[in-house]
């Protein structure tokens, strides 16, 4: 596909974002490191990540071509990833207990990453049944910004390509 005459015609030079303005811009996943920014919350360690050897998929052009070379390579790290998580398994039966069962106190701020890039959690509990504060930062949301910078100026009939090339979930932004 990524070899396909008109995939390259379409994408190739489309929705051009630096690396500055994807870092200034605050992008996430395949927008931030199609430009170029070796960024992914999976660096930080969490969950299994941290014992799995982990290094982000990277292009630097910038444009709708890299974004979408860069989430199919994802795939093929992700499937190297599952293969060496399964072979680290322990033999046996799997058993997690769970913590507290109070209600919770504090805050806290958690970063995944997902497909279409970092989705950030914010929790605060004031020792309530119910939380005090919840605010969820999804990718698409965050990779708005960007798209609005780099949509100015554009033929009509890239709109669509550059606006899907940032895998936008509608729903995720209808809060």
């Amino acid at each position: 596909m990524l070899e396909d005459y008109t995939v390259k015609k379409r994408t190739v030079g489309k929705g051009v974002l630096s690396k500055a303005q994807a870092y200034e811009l605050g992008a996430v996943g395949p927008m931030l490191r199609g430009s170029g920014v070796a960024q992914d919350a999976r660096q930080t360690g969490y969950a299994a990540y941290g014992e799995l050897y982990f290094e982000p998929v990277v292009e630097t052009d910038g444009d709708c071509y890299a974004r979408s070379k860069v989430r199919f390579r994802e795939v093929l790290a992700s499937v190297d990833l599952i293969r060496r998580a399964i072979n680290r398994l322990p033999d046996g039966e799997v058993r997690t207990k769970l913590k507290g069962k109070e209600n919770p106190v504090g805050e806290t701020v958690n970063r995944v990453e997902q497909p279409r890039g970092e989705l950030l959690y914010y929790l605060k509990g004031k020792g309530e049944k119910t939380l005090d504060r919840v605010r969820i930062r999804t990718p698409t949301f965050a990779n708005l910004p960007p798209l609005l910078v780099i949509l100015p100026g554009m033929y009509l009939s890239d709109v669509p390509v550059v606006t899907l090339s940032i895998d936008p979930c509608i729903s995720c932004t209808e809060r």
